[in-house]
């Protein structure tokens, strides 16, 4: 970690296995933005990863693993596909800033630095980048919930499914629907049915608490939560608890057979994805133990290991 830290701004990663270059680089921009270091490949990649920077200045010419390398790795990851890199290198031909631009690069500094310039182009991906991320989180929102919607939902599906297979980690999947909303609908009003999945979603995004899960709407009154990194037993009761506060929400609803209140039931099912599995099933083992869930009285939970999953 850089000890030019500074939480309320958009972060910086410096890549270069020369410590003189990582002092002016990170003097330079320490300003304007975080600066995180690393002084080689492996260490870049595993940063990118788990602190997730704006933007990448990368040298090419380091020892080991080179600056066209590590910008293919990061390129071919879920988490680090969006995150531009700028190469920073003495090699200033044509076929160099070639080479780069085709591994992925989205701008090109070279070396001695004019640091009026590299601040120029770091300041422009910074622009693109908060537009970008803007953007992905316009199109990644339910329009009437405000919370993640299917497609981000199926986004982040991946990335976790890849992260478990690759940590042999348990991966959960909780798949919640609104009992009898239909007739909540057509008693209450589109409008009454409009706010109450809102009331349930942001219920729900409460009660999923740690900041790796993931509540999203499915579809209709179906909803979608992914527990990573969580055992059987946890996501049991984690499910209750999503349960329970819905129901707690005390919404009327007199038409239900099954409470006086808006209710939810619930299907949860957890493995621990291998490598050549298909993710889907354990969505279809989780919208099974839902309907089993449906089929046995609603406003409960039923899930169980997903078998063929579990290592």
């Amino acid at each position: 970690m850089s000890p030019f830290i500074d939480s309320q701004k958009q972060r910086v990663l410096v890549v270069d296995d020369q410590p003189i270059n990582l002092k002016i680089l990170g003097q330079a921009l320490s300003g304007d933005y975080q600066v995180l270091v690393a002084s080689n490949a492996e260490q870049a990649i595993q940063i990118a990863m788990t602190q997730q920077p704006d933007l990448i200045l990368l040298d090419i010419i380091m020892q080991g693993m080179d600056g066209y390398q590590t910008c293919r790795t990061l390129k071919q990851d879920p988490r680090t596909v969006n995150i531009p890199i700028i190469f920073s290198t003495s090699m200033d031909s044509e076929e160099d800033e070639v080479k780069g631009l085709e591994a992925g690069a989205a701008d090109y500094i070279t070396k001695p630095y004019n640091l009026a310039l590299v601040k120029a182009r770091v300041r422009n991906q910074m622009q693109l980048k908060k537009k970008t991320d803007l953007l992905e989180k316009l199109v990644s929102l339910d329009g009437l919930t405000e919370i993640p919607n299917r497609r981000y939902f199926e986004q982040q599906y991946e990335v976790e499914w890849r992260r478990a297979q690759r940590a042999g980690s348990n991966l959960s999947i909780c798949m919640i629907d609104i009992d009898f909303f239909k007739q909540f609908n057509d008693n209450y009003g589109h409008g009454a049915g409009d706010i109450c999945l809102q009331r349930v979603a942001h219920i729900l995004l409460d009660n999923a608490k740690r900041s790796g899960d993931l509540v999203a709407r499915y579809g209709g009154e179906e909803f979608v939560v992914l527990l990573p990194d969580t055992e059987l037993e946890e996501a049991k009761v984690v499910t209750e608890r999503l349960r329970a506060s819905v129901e707690a929400l005390a919404i009327s609803h007199h038409f239900s057979a099954c409470a006086k209140v808006v209710t939810i039931s619930a299907g949860f099912a957890t493995c621990r994805p291998g490598f050549g599995q298909d993710k889907g099933l354990l969505l279809e083992e989780a919208d099974r133990y839902l309907y089993e869930a449906k089929q046995q009285g609603r406003n409960r939970v039923r899930g169980d290991v997903y078998s063929l999953g579990v290592g």
